[in-house]
């Protein structure tokens, strides 16, 4: 005599959707990663934000002093002089550099424009020609 099983078949669930706990910390892990790295973008711009904004503001006291020499049609004497010169709420000081050229009809002027908390540290320097006018 033959036996016949019969197979059981367990019963089709259903198949879930949603995501494994493993999916969910891969996740994770990349927002992380992606929200540190623009932070650190964020921080970064802001400090590059205010050099550039005491470049500018270093850059504007040195061309009203070569803009006031040009209006005044000076030709200024040879020598090195400082003097201050705040823009906005920035302390700043001016060191201005007369030199001879090679034509006695120019001189060199170069203005140098430094912070007054940190002495050292020049900022910026424009240097302009003055024509003697005769």
């Amino acid at each position: 005599m033959r036996r016949i099983f019969h197979s059981r078949r367990r019963p089709c669930r259903a198949r879930q959707r949603g995501f494994t706990l493993l999916e969910v910390l891969v996740a994770l892990v990349i927002v992380g990663t992606a929200l540190g790295a623009g932070l650190r973008a964020v921080g970064s711009l802001s400090a590059n934000s205010a050099g550039l904004r005491t470049s500018m503001m270093a850059t504007w006291s040195a061309e009203n002093r070569l803009i006031q020499i040009r209006l005044a049609n000076e030709f200024p004497e040879v020598g090195k002089r400082s003097f201050d010169c705040p823009q906005g709420d920035l302390k700043l000081v001016c060191q201005e550099e007369v030199l001879v050229s090679p034509n006695p009809r120019l001189r060199r002027v170069e203005v140098s424009v430094f912070d007054i908390e940190n002495p050292n540290r020049r900022i910026v320097k424009l240097i302009q020609l003055v024509l003697r006018k005769t």
